[in-house]
């Protein structure tokens, strides 16, 4: 896909992307160091939420169950609606009454896992999601970092398994996936979508943001109001696009910023007209 060489004029020390088809989640395209293991920062969500899901399906815990802040529940902090602040466990509303983007909430999230489970958060993520999609190299470090985003390192091979895996679910029941990704948890609330300001609403899934209409943002000017996914402050992007049948993952070693605001959705546009011709 020629679309795929604009990462070759991104400002950026190296970048790696890929193009997956839903169908069959065959690889469409590929441009840069497939291989080369890179930080996500918050793409690791898309994977804690699916460790979750899993979680919920195994019958560990149910996305009812109490967790976090009084009153807030899983479904709660996979839905940025557990009214904890963004960076520390400190209620700063009441749960299911506003969208507060919050890393605290999803380390809360991988606690309330780990207790239910027994299993250390990171080792769950590894038995249940990396290992049987074959993502040999991905990996959360919750040691020294935040399964929120920091402790996530992958590739773009391995996260191309992740979004066919998200295209055509095997690990989890197709319809936990639908609900996940395309129905909207709390309608209405508004919130800030980092990096992009306060937008309402601000529409997210359970642990995927859904693109909707919201303006502008990281996706593309022609991307369908259906996709969803999530971008990293380290530069990384997973978006799907279930009208386009299809999903794209870019990885970097340049934090977000100005630059990835301005070239993320022209490339975004790129890829999706190359594949609609």
């Amino acid at each position: 896909m020629e679309s795929l060489r604009m990462i070759e004029d991104w400002p950026v020390p190296n970048a790696a992307t890929a193009v997956v088809r839903g169908a069959d989640g065959a690889v469409l395209g590929a441009h840069g160091p497939q291989d080369q293991l890179f930080p996500l920062a918050s793409v690791t969500k898309l994977l804690t939420s699916y460790a979750v899901l899993v979680a919920v399906e195994e019958g560990v815990f149910e996305l009812d169950d109490p967790a976090g802040p009084e009153g807030s529940t899983v479904r709660h902090l996979l839905a940025h609606t557990s009214g904890l602040a963004f960076d520390e466990q400190k209620a700063m509303a009441a749960p299911g009454t506003r969208r507060l983007y919050s890393n605290a909430g999803f380390e809360v999230l991988s606690e309330a896992l780990a207790k239910a489970s027994g299993i250390a958060f990171a080792d769950y993520a590894a038995e249940a999601v990396f290992a049987p999609l074959g993502m040999t190299a991905t990996l959360i470090n919750t040691a020294h970092r935040s399964p929120a985003g920091a402790g996530g390192l992958s590739t773009v091979t391995d996260l191309a398994k992740f979004a066919a895996e998200l295209q055509a679910p095997r690990l989890l029941d197709p319809s936990t996936v639908t609900r996940a990704t395309r129905e909207i948890a709390y309608p209405g609330l508004s919130g800030v979508l980092p990096g992009f300001g306060h937008r309402r609403p601000n529409d997210w899934g359970l642990g995927f943001e859904i693109r909707s209409d919201k303006s502008p943002h990281w996706t593309g000017t022609t991307s369908s109001p259906a996709t969803f996914g999530h971008f990293g402050q380290s530069g990384t992007f997973l978006w799907v696009d279930p009208a386009a049948g299809l999903a794209c993952i870019a990885l970097t070693d340049r934090d977000f910023g100005p630059w990835a605001a301005e070239a993320w959705p022209a490339f975004t546009d790129a890829v999706l007209s190359e594949v609609r011709r």
